[in-house]
């Protein structure tokens, strides 16, 4: 029987890292929700800016993505922003999500457990093993890290292998629940870009409607315009919903290897090379 030799790899090497870029964490290696939700708005912001200067206010482009010459609303507060900006916040949530899932997948490449054929794990092994992985993880990001320590945490109390198993299996559906949740938000975004783009729409055409004059003498361009106005909101709609569920599918599955992944390493390298005499 061969037991774990104790780690030599220092823990700490990511962790000081960060703590010396603080700007990097917060943008990258774990940003911040709130801080992405205020970046997100900024660009959606800038977006709109660069199609109003670089488009030409009479084209044809500049009513389909602006509504530049709205008959409605007063630019720029134009139904096509106002999805331009949700389409934004949305991408910066999945952008929060992905190096989520990113951060998740990178625990695997630590080698936090022995992952040869012949080691066995006994008690005494474990707590080199826990004292490790313990500042590794807090209460939104390291799935594996947490799931070693209350594996482990489980172990040293109650000597059963089966427990450990459970609790496990328990762990990991709060963390599938937690992460489920995250994306309520997204999903909420997903759907109101379609439903602003029919508002519209309904907008122009009740518009339309309400200009056709009583006495018979209808201004067909006019008619027209109105008309062709509220289903460029639908359009530009549809299309940015499209592509941002799209992405949406794209992270969270992503997401969700990585929790499969973290309960996979954790089973294979820890619960199954317990022994317990």
């Amino acid at each position: 029987m061969k037991t774990v030799d104790p780690f030599t790899k220092s823990s700490g090497d990511s962790r000081s890292e960060s703590a010396a870029n603080p700007l990097r964490k917060l943008l990258w290696d774990c940003p911040d929700r709130r801080v992405f939700m205020v970046v997100s708005v900024l660009a959606s912001l800038v977006f709109i800016a660069i199609l109003t200067f670089v488009l030409k206010p009479d084209g044809r482009l500049a009513q389909v993505m602006l509504d530049r010459r709205s008959p409605h609303f007063k630019y720029p507060f134009t139904i096509q922003n106002i999805e331009h900006v949700l389409l934004f916040m949305g991408l910066g949530e999945l952008f929060v999500r992905w190096r989520s899932a990113c951060h998740e997948l990178s625990f695997l490449d630590k080698h936090l457990l022995p992952e040869d054929e012949e080691t066995v794990l006994e008690g005494a092994d474990l707590g080199p093993i826990r004292k490790r992985v313990a500042k590794l993880f807090n209460k939104e990001h390291g799935v594996l890290p947490s799931l070693i320590d209350l594996s482990i945490l489980q172990f040293q109390s109650g000597r059963s292998i089966d427990q450990v198993v459970s609790v496990t299996n328990s762990s990991l559906e709060l963390v599938q629940h937690r992460m489920d949740l995250s994306y309520s938000l997204i999903r909420y975004i997903a759907w109101v870009i379609p439903t602003m783009g029919f508002i519209g729409t309904v907008i122009g055409i009740g518009s339309a409607l309400a200009s056709v004059p009583t006495t018979g003498d209808i201004k067909m361009d006019q008619l027209a315009h109105q008309l062709s106005t509220g289903f460029d909101c639908t359009v530009v709609a549809l299309v940015e919903s499209a592509i941002l569920v799209f992405v949406l599918h794209m992270v969270q599955e992503k997401e969700e290897l990585s929790i499969n992944y973290a309960g996979t390493y954790t089973l294979r390298n820890l619960i199954n090379r317990l022994y317990s005499r």
